[in-house]
């Protein structure tokens, strides 16, 4: 049974690392476009990490759908600071889905993504930009899948990590006040760990 679980998360860093590079192709807007290979030097091994780890802690198919999406995010979003559409709707989806075929409790869920959404879309109102369309997409998904008391400590906890991240790259020198950060992947990390707690 192991042995299945490693397999299969090795097929789904292989799908998952090929799916990414083809929306890259795909993307003229791309961050770092002429850095695509060596910001994705790492990817391979940490998806197969993150994927083996939770494919071992779940065999819940509807959560390692949502993981595996996930942490492909949470890669192009390190790597390009891009959340895409691609990813983000099927995982809305497939969390619309899941919370209704689970008898979750359906109404929660769409309020946590109205809700959620909208508020991330005025805080990147107000914030001029610095928040991005991708970030309100995957509140939004998230909402769906999680509800809205594990949504609001989604928010929490991948803001604290993201600033804690932020901080600790300014002091490094790796990035200024004035530098764009990656929230969505500690957002994204936030609900991994929400989703297994299932």
């Amino acid at each position: 049974m192991i042995l299945l679980k490693i397999i299969i998360a090795a097929i789904l860093t292989c799908a998952g690392s090929l799916w990414i590079d083809k929306l890259y192709r795909t993307n003229s807007e791309l961050s770092f476009p002429d850095e695509v290979a060596s910001r994705a030097r790492f990817r391979k091994p940490i998806l197969f990490c993150a994927l083996a780890i939770s494919i071992y802690m779940t065999e819940n198919l509807w959560i390692i759908a949502a993981i595996f999406l996930l942490v492909l995010m949470t890669m192009t979003d390190f790597e390009q600071y891009m959340l895409f559409d691609a990813m983000t709707l099927p995982l809305a989806i497939i969390g619309a889905v899941y919370a209704w075929q689970m008898n979750l409790n359906f109404l929660d869920h769409v309020a946590a993504a109205v809700i959620g959404g909208g508020i991330f879309l005025l805080l990147a109102v107000i914030s001029k930009g610095s928040l991005g369309g991708g970030d309100i997409k995957l509140i939004a998904a998230l909402g769906l899948w999680l509800g809205s008391l594990k949504l609001l400590n989604v928010i929490l906890y991948g803001t604290i990590g993201g600033g804690i991240a932020a901080i600790l790259m300014i002091l490094a020198q790796k990035k200024n006040r004035n530098s764009y950060f990656a929230y969505g992947p500690y957002f994204a990390i936030a609900a991994i760990y929400f989703l297994l707690l299932k």
